[in-house]
């Protein structure tokens, strides 16, 4: 962030020549109406639909089948809650029985909704190659954020003609390229409505409309396509300099927005795919202390996937009470349960079953330039990524792009990218934002790509059980900017070191 003080000393000037309001999307007539729609992978054989309403519905429904003319299952639930400065309320519904890897369409019941579809998860174990998008730091585009200049086949999403040249346009694009997408953290960036001078005088207001926006403009690929977030700092309050916290109500403190659209969509782990007694007591451990959405896990195909909070629930956590960000935030668990969760769901994944271990956090603490690792979050969570032999690291918070040679506590593995016992790290960070992207700077020896020069995101590919490929796209022409493939022989089961 930069320009926070000079934003801060220039707030009565500011508020004295604001022009405009804000732009709330409209309203539509029948209030039952599905916006903001997103699916996740819920269960090996489940997927939940989350969707915002602009009024609370006593029971959300939604029709689904595998034929487009014959929607046969329905699933339906009482979840639809708000808070006091939003205008919606959000709804979520599992959809449970599905056939792996299959092409299901869905239909939210009420007066005014479209049908969508998407592909079931694939069951744990199934060696089928895929791709999985990473998209961080995505903020929300048009007058209250930022603007940009530059198998059977899928349909493509259809997206705003803004939204053609950005990240949200690519994944459109590229819709038969990946099965889902992981998104660590910052969602719209709403919590900068103060960057626009019109919003000055209307902070609450313009955070809940940049809110509406981002989520309708993410719905296209969202309900679509499989898409697991987990919170960032932009997610936190309704502002994130603490000079102006005291501006914001309590129902955009605390992390609530984020809470309300997936508290009821992002899944508690699974059960464990493994025949060993062992690892199925400590997934059943990681199961009762995971805390969706901020920590969890899931599995698909080849992959198991963790999202892990680097905001708060670790000790000198930068969001939480008394953190060095001022944000003062959570605690959302026992006191140590984030990390004995992780321990627990690290230590149960058989590798025979699925071979690699992805870990998704929000904030990196290997980054280019200097003052932006996160210390704390290096203090906790890495000699435990280390330990259990997880093959990628995937962050973002810094706003660019950038790949590192497998490293621990500083030091490359001497193995490279052939079979280090270090896990590899990214940052996808350079996505999009209104606060728009972040120098290179500084390069630590370990730094193999660095991109800042346009938005870009990463996709990565479970090639086989040895051999995970990443690519850096630009999102404004699709180029590989830099691509990567770490070979990893995963010969032990359950890997402790």
């Amino acid at each position: 962030m930069v320009g926070i003080t000079s934003v801060y000393k220039a707030l009565p000037l500011l508020a004295a020549s604001a022009l405009a309001g804000v732009n709330y999307p409209a309203i539509p007539e029948d209030l039952t109406t599905p916006f903001q729609q997103r699916l996740a992978v819920y269960g090996p054989n489940a997927v939940s639909l989350g969707w915002n309403t602009y009024e609370k519905l006593n029971q959300s429904c939604v029709v689904y089948g595998t034929s487009a003319s014959s929607l046969s299952s329905r699933s339906c639930s009482s979840a639809s809650s708000t808070y006091d400065t939003s205008r919606t309320w959000s709804n979520a519904v599992v959809l449970n029985g599905l056939t792996p890897a299959t092409t299901y369409y869905y239909k939210i019941v009420s007066g005014n909704s479209t049908m969508g579809h998407f592909m079931s998860p694939r069951t744990p174990g199934d060696k089928t190659s895929f791709s999985m998008d990473v998209v961080i730091d995505l903020g929300v585009y048009g007058r209250d954020g930022f603007t940009v200049d530059s198998k059977k086949k899928d349909t493509i999403p259809v997206v705003e003609p803004e939204l053609n040249h950005s990240t949200i346009g690519r994944l459109a694009q590229t819709v038969n390229d990946y099965e889902i997408v992981i998104h660590p953290g910052d969602f719209g960036y709403s919590d900068d409505w103060y960057l626009k001078f019109s919003n000055i005088l209307q902070g609450k207001e313009a955070y809940q409309a940049i809110l509406e926006q981002f989520y309708e403009q993410l719905a296209p690929i969202a309900g679509r396509k499989l898409y697991m977030a987990s919170p960032g700092n932009h997610e936190a309050d309704c502002s994130e300099i603490p000079y102006l916290l005291e501006l914001c109500p309590e129902g955009q403190k605390n992390f609530t927005d984020f809470m309300h659209r997936y508290e009821k969509t992002m899944p508690t782990p699974f059960a464990s795919s493994s025949s060993n007694k062992s690892a199925q007591a400590l997934a059943a451990k990681a199961r009762s202390s995971a805390n969706p959405p901020f920590w969890y896990s899931f599995e698909y195909g080849m992959a198991h996937i963790v999202m892990i909070d680097t905001e708060t629930d670790f000790p000198d956590a930068p969001d939480g009470t008394d953190g060095s960000a001022k944000l003062n935030s959570g605690p959302f668990g026992k006191s140590g349960q984030q990390l004995e969760f992780l321990k627990a769901d690290l230590a149960s994944v058989d590798r025979s079953v699925t071979p690699w271990v992805i870990v998704a956090g929000h904030r990196p603490w290997y980054t280019t330039g200097t003052g932006n690792g996160c210390d704390s979050c290096q203090a906790a969570f890495e000699n435990i990524f280390y330990k259990y032999g997880v093959d990628l690291g995937v962050f973002g918070h810094v706003h660019n792009s950038q790949r590192f040679a497998p490293v621990v506590n500083g030091t490359a593995d001497v193995n490279g990218m052939e079979n280090p016992k270090a896990p590899m790290y990214i940052i996808a960070g350079g996505a999009g934002n209104i606060e728009g992207l972040s120098s290179v700077g500084s390069k630590p020896d370990y730094t193999e790509f660095a991109y800042a020069d346009d938005y870009s995101y990463a996709s990565i590919t479970f090639v086989d059980e040895k051999n995970l490929k990443v690519d850096f796209i630009r999102s404004s022409t699709g180029d590989i900017l830099d691509s990567s493939t770490l070979y990893k022989e995963h010969g032990t089961q359950f890997i402790v070191q």
